[in-house]
């Protein structure tokens, strides 16, 4: 089986722009979060800095993901053009999302679906669009590199898993929150005032709700590697077959809970 991990030469060569993005992210959570419990501000019903924080946590897996993979690449793909002109384009629609969502959450107002001026109406269509475009799009891309990489230290099953994980981002994503965004809402339906929701997450229990679907859409890239890595150990002469059946099993769930919410149901009903 392909050895996982590089000589310590080559990992110590970090830290890099990917380590830098997740360490940033992680700096804004807590950021977040602090201002958070000092400010009891609410939009919606919920605290103003509670999706500013969603995001920062989601970016820290999204960031982390991605530094984990890099040192698993060949050096001839680690460090060329592509993944270079990637990571920044990646890096700027992450930047401007965070900068414009923190300012619209310090004057509580909404980030997302708020097109109460041009230039909100701009900053979301146009900005908030192409950035969250450009990064699910940069996660494809390192999928399609692990796929070329042949010299790339994965075995295969983890290989497969990274690339149908971070391509099945790409394209769950687009279908969710291609229609989530064109909806101008994340709900299927109007909840009344105090509905129930799920703990945590805050999914609506009392009509659909598009975040689950969005949610899986968006994490396909940790699960999948996970599912490879772990048929690698478990069934290593099956391992590329379980990927496939996993992959297969995985869109299908995100796209039956995406449809349970179009029809108005919620994912549990409380």
């Amino acid at each position: 089986m392909t050895d996982l991990s590089y000589p310590v030469a080559q990992r110590n060569a970090l830290p890099r722009l990917t380590i830098l993005l997740t360490g940033l992210s992680a700096a804004l959570l807590a950021l977040y979060l602090l201002l958070g419990a000092a400010d009891p501000r609410l939009l919606d019903g919920v605290g103003v800095w509670v999706k500013p924080a969603k995001f920062a946590a989601s970016f820290v897996l999204f960031f982390g993901t991605l530094a984990w993979l890099e040192p698993r690449l060949s050096p001839a793909w680690r460090d060329g053009r592509t993944l270079r002109l990637t990571l920044w384009v990646m890096a700027a629609a992450y930047l401007s999302e965070m900068a414009y969502m923190s300012a619209m959450a310090a004057q509580a107002q909404h980030s997302h679906f708020n097109l109460s001026t041009p230039f909100h109406a701009f900053m979301y269509t146009a900005v908030m669009a192409a950035g969250a475009v450009s990064l699910v799009a940069g996660a494809a891309v390192y999928g399609v590199v692990a796929a070329r990489d042949r010299a790339a230290s994965l075995s295969p099953g983890l290989r497969l898993g990274v690339v149908t994980g971070f391509v099945l981002t790409f394209a769950l994503t687009m279908i969710v929150a291609g229609y989530m965004s064109n909806a101008g809402g994340h709900f299927v339906g109007t909840p009344t005032p105090g509905a129930p929701v799920l703990p945590l997450v805050g999914w609506s229990a009392q009509v659909g709700d598009l975040r689950p679907a969005h949610f899986l859409s968006i994490h396909a890239m940790q699960a999948l590697p996970l599912i490879g890595l772990a048929a690698d150990r478990l069934v290593p002469d099956a391992a590329r077959r379980w990927v496939v059946i996993s992959a297969l099993g995985y869109s299908a769930l995100t796209l039956g809970i995406f449809a349970q919410a179009l029809a108005g149901q919620p994912l549990l009903a409380l």
